[in-house]
């Protein structure tokens, strides 16, 4: 199945808001609020959704969420589908969206991470669509820093993008949204670089289609019809496939026995390369997060690159799924190069 990229994101298209896992608590409504104005003020036409109710894990029961996203992603109005954030269990929805229905539809953007590439990934798997894995609507109106582009420059992109590490990343998970929810600017407070599990597998030029999201949701899928990454690799053999993964929360033994189970499940039979985010996820009694990923994919044969920050961990590289990338990393470069030629 070809990979379809959606049309380019412009200034007066519109953009649906719903949370198909956590809403909005009221105490964060200031920043849900700022966050919404902020894509309006740059022009864009934003839609917020009914299932937005953040007192409990979910924003509303899994058939009325299905419901709303599918709408959403039907609706040929609706040029992007940006959720506040992730949550915990949007792994609900998967039997429930109308995947014969969005079969039949053009592709639309889908932006965010963590619990949302639970259904982002499939999209891209089942449908062929790109899917824009990197920030969410919370974070939606923190400038990019020097070195990467903030995700409406890539969803409006029609040719290649280069990004590059910065070499800093945010210490803390989230700012202090509560007492100032108008932040604009990352507190990039503390230095930290790309570097190899294999310093002997370097220098790194590669090139593949990307594939990949966060490791405590999808790693549940792998061996099912929602995530096979195999036969994602058997039919872009000829490119191979760059698969970036990052961990949000879970210990290092859990982080390794799901990285274990990609592998038995086929996820880097193609790959050319692996990049591996930055975490906070705490180390286990005798293992890091990194000798989690050295046990797991340590034999792999390819380059496997930790401390990207895509993921849970700012500055938020956005990396499409489906796009052709090229990754290099040697003494004086580390970047990657995203072709969204249409």
């Amino acid at each position: 199945m070809p990979v379809r990229l959606p049309a380019p994101l412009r200034p007066g298209d519109r953009i649906g808001v719903t949370s198909p896992s956590s809403g909005v608590p009221a105490r964060l409504w200031p920043r849900f609020e700022h966050a919404v104005g902020w894509l309006r003020r740059a022009g864009y036409d934003v839609v917020v959704g009914e299932c937005m109710d953040g007192a409990s894990h979910v924003s509303a029961p899994k058939a009325v969420r299905a419901a709303e996203l599918t709408a959403m992603l039907a609706d040929p109005e609706i040029r992007a589908v940006v959720p506040p954030w992730g949550g915990d269990t949007a792994i609900d929805l998967l039997d429930r969206i109308g995947w014969d229905e969005l079969a039949d539809a053009d592709p639309t953007w889908v932006v965010g991470y963590s619990d949302t590439t639970t259904w982002m990934l499939p999209l891209t798997l089942r449908l062929g669509w790109a899917t824009l894995h990197g920030s969410n609507l919370m974070d939606t109106p923190y400038a990019a820093p020097d070195g990467l582009r903030h995700w409406t420059e890539i969803a409006g992109a029609t040719g290649p993008v280069t990004q590059r590490a910065i070499g800093r990343h945010r210490t803390a998970v989230f700012d202090d949204w509560v007492g100032e929810p108008s932040l604009e600017v990352l507190d990039l407070d503390a230095p930290g670089d790309w570097s190899l599990l294999d310093p002997e597998s370097g220098p790194v030029d590669v090139t593949g289609r990307l594939v990949g999201g966060c490791i405590e949701v999808l790693g549940p899928l792998a061996g099912t019809a929602y995530a096979d990454v195999a036969a994602f690799g058997v039919e872009h053999a000829d490119e191979g496939i760059v698969v970036y993964l990052e961990a949000s929360d879970d210990d290092a033994f859990t982080i390794c026995r799901q990285l274990h189970a990609m592998r038995y499940a086929g996820w880097f039979e193609h790959a050319t390369a692996v990049l591996v985010g930055r975490t906070f996820a705490p180390d286990a009694s005798t293992m890091t997060q990194h000798e989690a990923v050295a046990d797991a994919l340590g034999e792999l044969g390819v380059p496997v690159v930790l401390d990207v920050e895509c993921g849970h961990v700012a500055p938020f590289l956005p990396l499409v799924n489906g796009a052709p990338a090229r990754v290099v990393m040697d003494a004086d470069l580390r970047e990657i190069t995203q072709d969204l030629t249409r």
